[in-house]
């Protein structure tokens, strides 16, 4: 159900509340200020129908004004899903490398058919400068997630953040404290928590249409190891600082000399700069699993070292008894991303390669229509993970994958690292949010950041 909220002064306010006074001054102004400017005119004004909404157009008071951060291939898809949105227009994009912002700045104009959108380098520039913009859209690579989110909210932002939304568990909880500081709006981009083949399967578990559920699997990526690399690659001549800035692209990360092979894509594995397969897919899979398992404002308690070097078997233990494995390959779906729930009277599984759901039962497909349904009556969202970003912009009620959703699930695969880094089985106080007499994992909730990019 979309909000009749409205944009006064820049800022998206309940219409239900009695902002009648800001609005009635806003309209005087206006009106005001149109008799003037019209009686310094011999000819008749002429409003295009854009400015006022005719013709089934948004007018700008009612637009949600974005812009980009770090757009590559993966922020590319993000884009490519919020242009169409009628209220949302793309301003502005900014990021380390000239290529990119060129390329956005090409997509975005094309799409407006005009030569509007402005570029920027330096993100500090950018969110300094550009008052106007209600959202950003965060899309770099994992090591800028966290602290972008935490600056475009500081300046009053919203955010939706590409995944995995944070490198650590002390990155997570700055996200949550300073969304909830800033009365922010923040949406990790975790879609599959939106979509409904997935949504379907979350809801047999949660609602217990599959009995008891007992076990969860989780799908992480298949082309990583869990097992990081600590060193860096051989050092290249730094490119022109507007070609690439290098500072910039590095941000927290500490100092490394350049080398081309990372801003093509090549930081994956480097725990500088990565979050493992683990963090890869598991930024999506945990979340989804927890979902159904009603443990969404929580973590796992204790997890179960497996001697391989990409974490395929690991064990996850959940407070209310649920196991979750996590599990590569095709064993028990096609496509990324997967889940499977196991309960006592049925099993469901899903992932990007499904046409529909597998179930246990047939009949359990018979109602995936109702089932759906009753997931957006509900909960008031719409099946689009975009779509309820905006949605709550407006309203200022939390996104599906709201900052607690991001930072309990996230911090499950947090702890499944540290647990294959260090090679033994560990317990997570989730309450205090540290390990259980365990100071060797403990130092690794959090990573030093490198000046001035810092929480």
């Amino acid at each position: 159900m979309r909000s009749q909220n409205k944009k006064v002064n820049g800022i998206f306010v309940n219409s239900n509340k009695n902002n009648s006074s800001f609005e009635g001054l806003n309209r005087r102004k206006f009106l005001n200020r149109l008799a003037a400017f019209a009686g310094t005119l011999a000819a008749p004004v002429i409003i295009p129908a854009t400015a006022i909404g005719r013709n089934g157009r948004v007018p700008p008071s009612e637009r949600i004004i974005m812009a980009g951060l770090g757009i590559g291939g993966r922020g590319s898809s993000d884009l490519n899903w919020m242009l169409p949105e009628p209220d949302v227009q793309f301003v502005a994009v900014c990021d380390a490398k000239r290529t990119s912002r060129e390329n956005v700045k090409r997509i975005i104009d094309s799409r407006y058919g005009n030569n509007d959108c402005k570029t920027y380098r330096d993100i500090r520039e950018f969110l300094a400068e550009r008052t106007d913009i209600d959202g950003v859209l965060i899309a770099t690579g994992d090591r800028w997630h966290a602290l972008a989110s935490i600056m475009a909210m500081r300046s009053g932002k919203d955010v939706y953040s590409e995944k995995p939304s944070c490198m650590t568990i002390a990155e997570g909880k700055a996200v949550v404290e300073t969304a909830r500081r800033y009365g922010r709006i923040y949406q990790t981009g975790t879609q599959r928590l939106s979509e409904a083949n997935f949504v379907f399967a979350i809801e047999l578990a949660r609602s217990g249409r599959l009995g008891k559920v007992h076990t969860v699997y989780a799908h992480i990526a298949p082309w990583d190891a869990a097992e990081m690399r600590y060193d860096w690659l051989p050092a290249e001549p730094e490119p022109p600082k507007d070609e690439v800035d290098w500072d910039q692209w590095l941000g927290p990360c500490p100092w490394r000399p350049y080398n081309s092979s990372y801003v093509r894509g090549g930081w994956r594995g480097f725990y500088d700069f990565h979050t493992s397969c683990i963090g890869e897919w598991g930024a999506h899979t945990f979340a989804q699993a927890q979902a159904g398992i009603n443990a969404l404002d929580t973590s796992g308690v204790f997890y179960e070292y497996v001697n391989n070097p990409t974490g395929d078997g690991m064990t996850v233990h959940f407070a209310n008894g649920v196991k979750m494995i996590l599990s590569r390959g095709d064993k028990y779906w096609r496509g990324s991303c997967g889940m499977r729930f196991d309960g006592t009277e049925g099993w469901v599984a899903v992932a990007d390669g499904y046409s529909k759901p597998e179930v246990s039962n047939p009949a359990l497909l018979s109602d995936f229509r109702k089932i759906v349904q009753e997931y957006q009556t509900r909960t008031q969202r719409p099946m689009s993970h975009v779509r309820d970003l905006f949605d709550c912009i407006k309203s200022r009620r939390q996104t599906v994958a709201n900052p607690v959703v991001m930072h309990r699930s996230m911090t499950t695969v947090h702890c499944a690292n540290i647990c294959m880094w260090l090679k033994r089985n560990m317990r997570f106080d989730t309450e205090k949010e540290e390990f259980i007499n365990d100071p060797e994992a403990n130092k690794l909730r959090s990573r030093a950041m490198r000046e001035p990019w810092i929480i």
